[in-house]
């Protein structure tokens, strides 16, 4: 598969687990534990973009 498109589906992925990340700090506030695992999710998912961006050059 073509590193762009993976770059691609990892940028997609990385923004709608950003804006969960913020829908469930806002309504969600007694479960913290969710907030922090899907934020490093999102992090991590980042993380990987950003070695595949700079590995491929």
């Amino acid at each position: 598969m073509n590193p762009d498109k993976i770059r691609n589906v990892l940028n997609i992925v990385f923004i709608i687990l950003a804006i969960a990340s913020v829908i469930i700090y806002f309504v969600a506030r007694d479960d913290f534990k969710l907030f922090i695992y899907v934020c490093g999710t999102a992090v991590f998912v980042k993380i990987m973009e950003f070695f595949i961006r700079f590995t491929n050059r």
